[in-house]
C-alpha cells in the first residue's frame, strides 16, 4: 500500500476523551474536555494532561495544584462536547450540562457522578511545551462505579465504555468490541 507524506503532526488516534474538573477560585468548579491525556508512570501513578495556558481551567488548576480526571461514557457525548465548547469564565458548566458534582475524598475538585471512572490528582510538575502546558499529576485516589466491578474485583470493561476522539476529523467515537486479552498471542507457546 502506498504512503503519502504529510506535514509532521500529532496524529495519534484514537485519543481518550476526559472531563477534567478543577476547583473554582472565585467561581463555581469548572469542567474542561481534554483529549491530550495519557499515562506517564505506573509507580507512582502519574497522568499527563496538556492544556493551553489561555484556558480558564489552566488558571484554576495552576492555582489549586489539583484536578480530577473523569472518564465519560458515550451517553455523555453531548455534555462532553458542551464542556469543550463553552468557557467556564462565562458559564457554570455543571449547571449548563446537568452533570452532577460529587465531593472528592482527597482533593477539592469535584468528581462527576455520571462518569464511571474518577481519578483524583495532585499536580507535581508543570512543563511548558509550546502551545500547551503539560500538567504532570499524581493519582492520589481513584473511584470506579460499583456495577463496573465483579465480586472478585475484576473490571467489567464492557460496562465502562470509554469515549475516544479522532483528532484529524475532530470526531467522537465509541470503542468497539473486545478483541483479545493481553498476552493472547503467546498462549500456544505456553501450552507446549
Amino acid at each position: 500500500m502506498a504512503k503519502r507524506m504529510i506535514k509532521p503532526s500529532t496524529l495519534l488516534t484514537p485519543l481518550p476523551v476526559c472531563l477534567i474538573t478543577c476547583p473554582g477560585k472565585d467561581s463555581p468548579p469548572n469542567v474542561l474536555t481534554v483529549a491530550a491525556v495519557g499515562i506517564c508512570c505506573f509507580d507512582p501513578p502519574m497522568i499527563g494532561i496538556a492544556i493551553r495556558p489561555n484556558r480558564h481551567s489552566h488558571r484554576l488548576i495552576a492555582a489549586a495544584g489539583e484536578l480530577v480526571v473523569n472518564i465519560p461514557s458515550p451517553d455523555l457525548v453531548r455534555e462532553v462536547d458542551l464542556c469543550g465548547s463553552l468557557s467556564g469564565r462565562e458559564v457554570d458548566k455543571f449547571g449548563a450540562t446537568g452533570l452532577t458534582p460529587l465531593s472528592a475524598t482527597v482533593v477539592r475538585a469535584p468528581l462527576i457522578q455520571q462518569c464511571p471512572i474518577n481519578l483524583e490528582c495532585k499536580v507535581r510538575q508543570t512543563l511548558n511545551l509550546g502551545t500547551h502546558d503539560l500538567f504532570l499529576a499524581e493519582v492520589v485516589a481513584a473511584h470506579l462505579n460499583e456495577e463496573c466491578v465483579d465480586e472478585a474485583g475484576n473490571w467489567k470493561g464492557e460496562l465502562i465504555r470509554p469515549l475516544a476522539y479522532h483528532l484529524p476529523s475532530r470526531e467522537y467515537w465509541s470503542l468497539g468490541q473486545r478483541l483479545a486479552s493481553h498476552g493472547f498471542s503467546r498462549e500456544a507457546e505456553k501450552r507446549q
